[in-house]
């Protein structure tokens, strides 16, 4: 029983904490420890989201889409730059500079250029997107790479087997955990970058809907997006651990009965 509880407890962790963080708020909010000018209850924050629901879903639906084509643009683009540079050492010391090069400049500093080349529609917020979404697969499936074991390495080689042959059945699989590591932080990134760059001009978005009702000073209406960012952001790498276990696990049986023959 008390095991049983004990795994309860490890499992809900963080939402008990967030649920705890919430009460203490809404409490400091009640007695004046917080003023309404300054920051909005939950239960205010909850009644503008409940309120805007149906434009908020409007704008999200924007930002998903952003944020899920860059996304996929910047894997496909993470996954051809690991695969270049894995296949050459001189072309991994060549790019390599660059990718560090390209993570070394803040977002900020980008969109407003992006902007500037290609207008206020979704291209700017897609291309910046998978400027910052690609680097953690193209750095972790590297890694992946290079973790791979030696001896099975060897043995490939002295089968005969050819390059295409030895990535696609000894490193890519070995580097599946290595790839969901940097997808879980590319996912986060997704979210964040369309947000920022509809902040600087757009016709809608969750970034879009933030300014507007900045403008206004309806701070509830803020919280009811930041509430929102975080939301989707927790459900999409929720989904992203159920998609781990699935692919993870399922290669290291198939590796297991491998061995075992």
């Amino acid at each position: 029983m008390r095991k049983r509880f004990q795994n309860i407890i490890d499992k809900y962790v963080a939402i008990l904490v967030i649920v705890l963080l919430l009460i203490v708020w809404q409490f400091a909010h009640n007695f004046g420890a917080l003023p309404e000018y300054m920051l909005p209850s939950p239960r205010q924050v909850v009644e503008a989201m409940i309120k805007d629901f149906p434009l908020l879903m409007k704008h999200a639906w924007t930002t998903l889409y952003e944020a899920f084509v860059g996304l996929g643009i910047g894997v496909l683009a993470g996954f051809l730059v690991s695969l270049l540079m894995d296949s050459s050492s001189v072309i991994y010391k060549a790019l390599y500079p660059i990718l560090v090069m390209t993570q070394t400049v803040p977002t900020v500093a980008i969109a407003p250029l992006l902007v500037l080349w290609m207008g206020y529609g979704t291209a700017p917020k897609i291309t910046l997107i998978v400027i910052a979404g690609f680097f953690p697969i193209a750095v972790n499936l590297l890694d992946g790479y290079k973790a791979v074991d030696e001896d099975l390495l060897r043995l490939m080689k002295s089968m005969g087997a050819t390059k295409w042959q030895v990535f696609r059945h000894v490193k890519f699989p070995g580097s599946m955990s290595y790839f969901f590591a940097g997808l879980r932080i590319s996912v986060s990134y997704s979210i964040v970058g369309a947000v920022i760059s509809e902040w600087l001009g757009g016709f809608s978005g969750l970034g879009v809907y933030m300014t507007r009702v900045k403008k206004s000073f309806s701070y509830d209406k803020m919280f009811a997006v930041i509430f929102m960012i975080s939301f989707l952001s927790l459900i999409l790498i929720k989904l992203l651990g159920i998609l781990e276990k699935r692919f993870v696990h399922a290669e290291n049986n198939v590796n297991s009965r491998k061995k075992e023959i």
